[in-house]
Parts: structure tokens; C-alpha cells; sequence
């Protein structure tokens, strides 16, 4: 029997549920004036976001910090996942899933690439024993759906995957629905997935820092590259601790801007 769960919903809505890089804001041991700002738009927790799609919830990755994103956001109940790849900050929060397949009724369904599927096998690896679990929700209960650079669907939407390169050996999954479009991880768009990224209302882009790094884009490259993707507006993502979230904004273009925590944003 299923159980019974409270769930908010906020179908037509993505949901941007950490928008930090990979050791969070405030990071740890660090007293710069954005890890102890006062403003709540410079507090970011691993990056994730949740769709509203219509036949429910579609979380793209399991952050570390997944249980307090969706209790904070008053979220109830993740339908499915999709991951965009296999880095620490994008998946270990996945044991916290074994709850909703109480509510379910099923195993929680998994969208991702076979090499993400084999990091979590690995790093979750007893979830997948032979081994009979001491008692039901011991581990979580997933069942995986293979995808590719092809779309799929879920949740009775249309997913449009989008390679996205993140340093010179790590592969990255975008995803575009509708007329929106997330693209976390990321410091080169190939130009067979920029075509993918024309027409967009919002573009959700990597933007990391000022400074360079291997393997996320700078601020500035976030803004060129958006420039030149044209979406109506974009909202730079998987920020660290050098970017104020107020005196960044106001430097940068009203359609880019960094975003934050809990920022809503309509699927069109």
C-alpha cells in the first residue's frame, strides 16, 4: 500500500534548488564577505533543480543537499531523476531517495547516461547487492533508463539531452524542455549542441567565477557563450564564494544574471 505524502506542487514551474558549486556557500573554513553575507541569495547549496512536468516531479540530480532543498522548497514527493553526470556534489545525496518509493509504489525511476549508472552501482553499491536488505527501505529502490543524445520522455514531457563538455575528460548531459534549458558543469558547448540550444526563453548556464578554471566557465565566457546562444534571458548557475550576488548582478546584463536558491522559473 502506498503511503500517504503531502506534496506542493507547481506543475509549469522548474525550480532551481541549489545553484552553488561543488563545496557549497558559505564553503567551509572560509570568512570572505560572501560566505558570511547576510543576504540569503549568496547562500548556495549544491546545485539541483526540479521540474513540474505534468505528470509529476523530475529532479535533475541528487545533491548532497537534496533532503533540505525539497524541505525547504515544501516539496513532497520526486516522481523521477535525471542525472547530467556522475561528480560527487551532483549525486551522493541519491540514498535519500529510498522514501519515495513508499509513496510511489515502485522503484524510482533513474534517467542517465550507462557510465552514470555504473558510478552509482559503484558508489551506492549496496543498493544493488544480492545480498536480501534487513527490511524494506534499507536501501533505495531505482530502476534505470538508459539515454542517449537522443530525446526522451518522462513524466509526459519531451527531454531533449544536450552533450556539454566539463574539462578535458568529464562528459556532461544539458536538458532542454520546451522552451527552457539547464546546463549546469560546463566550460564548452559543441557547436552540434549549441543548434539544440536556439529559440530559448531561459537558459540556466554554468558561470563559476571571474578567475579561470579547466573546467567551468568563467562569468565572462558564460556571457559570451549566452550571448551568442540568444535566449531571452539566462541565469548563470554553480557559483562559488567569489561572486556577490548583488554587486555581481548589477555589473552584468539585465537577461544575465546570477541566479539563487529557490528562484522559480516558468516552463514555456
Amino acid at each position: 500500500m502506498k503511503k500517504s505524502v503531502r506534496t506542493i506542487k507547481f506543475p509549469g514551474e522548474m525550480i532551481l534548488l541549489g545553484t552553488g558549486t561543488s563545496v557549497g556557500v558559505p564553503s567551509l573554513g572560509c570568512a570572505c564577505p560572501v560566505c558570511i553575507s547576510g543576504d540569503p541569495r549568496n547562500h548556495r547549496t549544491r546545485c539541483s533543480a526540479i521540474l513540474g512536468l505534468p505528470e509529476g516531479n523530475l529532479l535533475l540530480d541528487t545533491s548532497p543537499d537534496m533532503r533540505q532543498q525539497l524541505l525547504r522548497e515544501g516539496i513532497g514527493l520526486v516522481h523521477a531523476v535525471a542525472y547530467t553526470h556522475e561528480h560527487a556534489d551532483h549525486i551522493f545525496g541519491m540514498d535519500d531517495l529510498r522514501l519515495f518509493q513508499f509513496y510511489l509504489g515502485h522503484p524510482v525511476p533513474i534517467f542517465c547516461e550507462p557510465f552514470v549508472e555504473q558510478r552509482l552501482r559503484k558508489s551506492f553499491d549496496y543498493a544493488f547487492s544480492d545480498v536480501k536488505p534487513t527490511h524494506p527501505g534499507a536501501a533505495p529502490s531505482l530502476e534505470f533508463h538508459p539515454i542517449a543524445l537522443e530525446p526522451f520522455h518522462a513524466l509526459g514531457a519531451e527531454i531533449t539531452p544536450i552533450r556539454l563538455h566539463h574539462g578535458p575528460r568529464f562528459k556532461v548531459l544539458g536538458f532542454r524542455v520546451g522552451n527552457v534549458a539547464y546546463c549546469t558543469d560546463c566550460n564548452e558547448i559543441p557547436s552540434e549542441s549549441q543548434s539544440k540550444l536556439e529559440g530559448l526563453d531561459t537558459l540556466i548556464l554554468d558561470g563559476l567565477r571571474h578567475r579561470p578554471h579547466v573546467t567551468h566557465f568563467t562569468v565572462e565566457q558564460a556571457v559570451a557563450m549566452a550571448e551568442k546562444l540568444g535566449a531571452k534571458q539566462t541565469y548563470l548557475t554553480h557559483c562559488s564564494c567569489d561572486l556577490d550576488y548583488e554587486s555581481t548582478n548589477s555589473e552584468l546584463p539585465p537577461h544575465i544574471q546570477l541566479a539563487h536558491d529557490g528562484q522559480r522559473i516558468p516552463l514555456t
